[in-house]
């Protein structure tokens, strides 16, 4: 903690109580802020790890498909027949605002299948391989949402953090004590003409006495 470099006055002691008061207010804000990050935070990350497993679980079957694809037909023929694939996909992006902080919104769309190779030069493991990509592909938003919102929310996370931690462990213990150096300064100096004011009225007293008995 650091005293403030002020004169120690009624008008410093009420304007420091007065920031004292804004700052303390503040911080319970920030607080609040900061307790709501975590939980959306913690929450996110939970999702995103759920997102992650269902991901991996579903390329690893469209791998192997896409491996036995390849033996059955030879990478050249896997890539012949992707060459013709006629398919529609949408991923729109949007956002969500969270106590000011903008998150995404990533949503993949994808058409119906349709038949999309013919009798030769493929296999049914194309099929089956093409129909467990296209499944990932939902995944991947819900992941990409996920973990973009993660960061962001860590981000801001810690700029709260700092500023209550500056508030808590800086600026209100400098104005705390600064404050309380000033009251009981005050206190003193209320103390002294006090006694000052009852030195001069005794003494008065005293030379009205004397007065009165020589006069």
């Amino acid at each position: 903690m650091a005293k403030l470099n002020v004169a120690p006055t009624k008008s410093s002691y009420l304007e420091l109580s007065r920031q004292l008061d804004t700052a303390k207010e503040g911080y319970d804000l920030l607080d609040q802020k900061r307790q709501i990050l975590v939980y959306e935070l913690m929450s996110r990350l939970g999702r995103a790890r759920d997102a992650e497993r269902r991901l991996n679980e579903t390329l690893v079957p469209a791998h192997e498909a896409l491996r036995d694809a390849v033996l059955d037909v030879g990478s050249a023929g896997v890539d012949r027949a992707t060459l013709a694939v006629v398919f529609d996909h949408q991923v729109d992006i949007s956002q969500q605002n969270l106590m000011g902080i903008r998150l995404p919104t990533v949503t993949a769309m994808t058409a119906d299948l349709s038949i999309q190779f013919g009798i030769g030069g493929t296999s049914a493991q194309t099929d089956t391989a093409m129909q467990s990509f296209i499944e990932v592909l939902p995944l991947l938003a819900e992941l990409a949402e996920l973990e973009n919102a993660v960061i962001r929310l860590a981000r801001e996370l810690r700029k709260t953090q700092r500023r209550c931690n500056a508030l808590s462990k800086v600026f209100i213990p400098d104005y705390s004590e600064t404050i309380n150096y000033i009251q009981s300064n005050l206190e003193e100096r209320e103390r002294e003409s006090f006694i000052i004011q009852k030195m001069i009225k005794d003494r008065l007293a005293r030379e009205a006495e004397e007065d009165k008995r020589h006069g």
